[in-house]
């Protein structure tokens, strides 16, 4: 399970629910971090409107999908009165039906902060004890016990976002003050009175796209700060390869009319600004061309920089959507209370598969530099063979790249598309999943692989660049390499690769390359 971090200062003023967009970063903030939340007014007046033309509807003895319906290929059984009320109590506890390890603490958090911040918008109609009830969970550091798998990704992430909806009943397991409790007795120790569910309230818990979404945003801001990891790694290896930078002359880029190629071509060279290293064998150098793993450095990281950018825009947009069905809507008679698939998961399932398939191009070329560089077969370039400090004796970094290739291997699994295979489910009335759970969750394990990756190249070229000495790299590379030796010394005999790359990949955590 994860810890909450150590909030930051910057991060102490409460996150204020008002039905607008979440960003990103707030989302690490409350998920990672603990920041609080609280219900904004302008939350709670939507709220208020959207309970409000509820009832409305059912005052005129419509039929109500989820509110006086079934569910799925039961939705043509009709309820009444108190039966109304209980199926909203049935509903969660029958589809808590997850497996598997249990989600993270601060997927969960990220979970219930999309939710909340969905029902706040309105459409949903539920009414706003609904969202402090979330909310008091979120701030009293109350994390529901989710099993990671069970979410089809289409009529909403119903499992997964059921067992959080469970432990708003008082019911279900949850993990509080470092201990796994039953929830009500969880709720009882910080006065948080268990939820009576209304009509239509339980569905509008569980069913949206919060796992998918609050995945996808996690991984995102992950991913950022692994590019600037990666870039500062290319820049790197560039110097510590004795390689041309040739390929990064903004007139090729120009030409190849790429956007993200041409952004990183740009970030690297400024980083390569300075360097002695490149002048020192620029001329009488008998090579021609590098190999592709250090050539198409700017191809590769820009293609993948610009598949980024897309799912960022499909995650962003859901970050500030409502995905319940049905939703509540203004209509010529009144509200209406409007069906739809708000749900499907698809628009956010497609991005997330390519978000592991540009993981997987990321790690790629990165481990096939380690590869360059450890075989010490460029006779221009003056390192031991692993970067050894004695070949023979020590055997340097040689199963760094053992493990970069282990994980790139796993990549290259993660990188096969969830989101084109489909299980109908709910009796054929659900006959189209998108699976996107699936696509999220592998895309976690896709961003944490490739973690490792990056810092395992930040390691060896650190490595590398030792042996340049006493020449000196760029600026924005030594300072990359300055920060890698507060944690990692050189390697003057072997010792356990491990904690150096755990160590690195910590800096990539917190942002030391972007």
């Amino acid at each position: 399970m994860t810890a909450l971090r150590p909030l930051p200062p910057s991060s102490l003023v409460p996150l204020h629910l008002d039905g607008s967009p979440l960003s990103i970063e707030a989302v690490e903030q409350v998920a990672r971090e603990g920041r609080r939340v609280d219900l904004a007014p302008e939350g709670r007046a939507n709220l208020d409107r959207g309970r409000g033309a509820v009832d409305a509807v059912l005052a005129r003895g419509a039929a109500i999908y989820g509110v006086n319906t079934g569910f799925g290929s039961l939705a043509r059984v009709r309820l009444d009165g108190d039966e109304v009320l209980v199926l909203q109590r049935n509903l969660i506890r029958s589809h808590a039906a997850g497996v598997g390890d249990p989600l993270p603490h601060d997927e969960v958090r990220a979970m219930m902060l999309l939710l909340a911040a969905s029902l706040a918008r309105g459409a949903s109609g539920v009414r706003p004890v609904v969202v402090e009830r979330l909310l008091d969970l979120l701030n009293h550091r109350v994390t529901p016990v989710v099993p990671s798998r069970g979410s089809v990704g289409a009529s909403g992430d119903l499992a997964p976002l059921s067992h959080i909806a469970l432990a708003l009943i008082g019911e279900g397991r949850v993990h509080a003050g470092g201990r796994h409790l039953h929830a009500k007795l969880a709720l009882h120790q910080y006065g948080i009175p268990p939820l009576e569910l209304a009509a239509k309230e339980g569905l509008s818990l569980i069913n949206g796209t919060h796992l998918m979404a609050a995945l996808g945003a996690l991984s995102l801001g992950e991913l950022g700060r692994i590019l600037g990891a990666a870039e500062a790694a290319a820049a790197m290896a560039i110097d510590a390869c004795r390689a041309t930078t040739a390929f990064l002359d903004p007139r090729l880029h120009e030409i190849r009319r790429q956007p993200g190629p041409a952004r990183v071509a740009a970030a690297i060279l400024a980083r390569l600004e300075g360097s002695e290293i490149g002048p020192a064998h620029r001329e009488n150098d008998p090579r021609v061309q590098d190999p592709y793993c250090l050539r198409a450095m700017p191809q590769v990281l820009g293609a993948a920089c610009e598949a980024i950018e897309f799912a960022r825009g499909a995650i962003e947009r859901e970050l500030g959507a409502v995905t319940d069905n049905p939703l509540i809507v203004d209509g010529p008679q009144g509200p209406e209370a409007l069906s739809g698939a708000n749900f499907h998961g698809t628009p956010l399932a497609i991005p997330l598969d390519l978000l592991a398939i540009a993981a997987a191009h990321v790690a790629a070329i990165s481990e096939r530099r380690v590869n360059w560089i450890l075989t010490a077969s460029d006779p221009q370039n003056p390192v031991t063979p692993h970067l050894s400090p004695r070949p023979g004796l020590h055997s340097g970094l040689m199963i760094g790249q053992y493990t970069a290739a282990a994980c790139c291997n796993e990549l290259q699994t993660l990188a096969h598309p969830a989101s084109v295979h489909n299980i109908p489910t709910c009796a054929g009335i659900e006959d189209l999943n998108s699976m996107g759970a699936t696509s999220a969750l592998k895309l976690r394990e896709a961003v944490r692989r490739l973690r490792s990756v990056v810092a395992i190249e930040l390691l060896t070229m650190s490595e590398g660049l030792e042996h340049q000495r006493p020449l000196r790299s760029g600026g924005g590379v030594e300072s990359a390499h300055a920060r890698i030796r507060e944690q990692v010394p050189h390697f003057e005999q072997d010792r356990p690769l491990a904690p150096a790359i755990a160590a690195i990949e910590r800096l990539i955590e917190a942002g030391a390359f972007v």
